[in-house]
């Protein structure tokens, strides 16, 4: 008999240990980090349909994983193709499956259990951390102890990198364009908080709009001087490099060093501790 709690509250059973994982993209990278291969990924209303954004599928073995597609094209009996055993998804409070819409996701737990991790930022990422770890114990796998040794490591060289009373200045941000970029409220990121408390100067936005986004113009983004920039890479984002060489980021281009940010972190050790050493590598050069 297996069973598991979720954040919803929801407990989900089943007769035998699920090996059929249905699990959205984010999910299924941090099970593999865990050593539990899912059958198949979802993606959310961002991504393609075809093809999995790269920047959230960590270390999956994409050859041997199924993509069942994202957004609009995304129905249960698509869902259901591969008849898994187990559905993993995420939330960002409230309970909502994220990346299905509600008729869907209702049909689907109809069918199969679903398991909803909530990654909002209510939680911080250690606490993320444990319930994905909390689920793949329970389905028989756990992240070697090599990777939070790692992580360990990673920590202590961002804490000594920031020791001293000169902290360079960091932005997170999200290109939208070349008009626009959306500035991340560092509180409002489970990952951005792990940095603030490591001691990296995050640099927060003006007030305004937006609870975890402050949408911007180029010139406002420039005028923070950043020395360095976590830049998201998500498939959906306007790379950096594809800004006008005389446009108002152009004043800081060559100054800023960039480390590579994906705001739908693979939720394990391994993963964390990577994203930490690519900040502290930008904080080193």
């Amino acid at each position: 008999m297996w069973e598991f709690s979720d954040d919803r509250g929801q407990v989900s059973t089943a007769d035998r240990r699920p090996a059929r994982i249905l699990a959205y993209v984010q999910a299924g990278a941090t099970l593999w980090d865990h050593g539990i291969r899912p059958r198949a990924i979802f993606g959310s209303g961002h991504d393609d349909p075809r093809v999995p954004d790269a920047a959230k599928t960590g270390s999956l073995p994409l050859a041997d994983v199924a993509y069942a597609g994202a957004g609009a094209t995304l129905d249960a009996d698509t869902l259901l193709r591969g008849e898994p055993d187990l559905v993993v998804a995420v939330s960002y409070g409230g309970g909502q499956v994220y990346g299905l819409g509600p008729e869907t996701a209702k049909h689907l737990e109809g069918h199969v259990p679903v398991v909803v991790i909530d990654v909002g930022q209510a939680r911080t990422l250690p606490e993320i951390a444990d319930r994905f770890a909390g689920l793949a114990r329970s389905l028989g796998a756990e992240e070697p102890a090599a990777a939070t040794q790692e992580l360990d490591a990673a920590r202590d060289r961002l804490r000594a990198l920031t020791s001293g009373p000169d902290r360079a200045r960091v932005i997170a941000l999200s290109p939208a364009g070349q008009e626009q970029v959306h500035l991340a409220r560092p509180r409002m990121w489970p990952e951005l908080r792990v940095l603030a408390e490591l001691g990296v100067g995050l640099v927060e936005p003006a007030e305004g709009p937006g609870a975890n986004w402050s949408t911007a113009g180029w010139a406002q983004a420039a005028a923070l001087r950043p020395a360095v920039v976590l830049a998201d890479i998500r498939a959906h984002a306007t790379p950096l490099d594809a800004l006008p060489a005389d446009g108002p980021w152009a004043s800081v281009r060559d100054s800023v060093r960039v480390a590579p940010w994906n705001p739908e972190p693979v939720c394990s050790a391994r993963a964390h501790a990577r994203f930490l050493a690519r900040v502290a590598d930008a904080l080193e050069a």
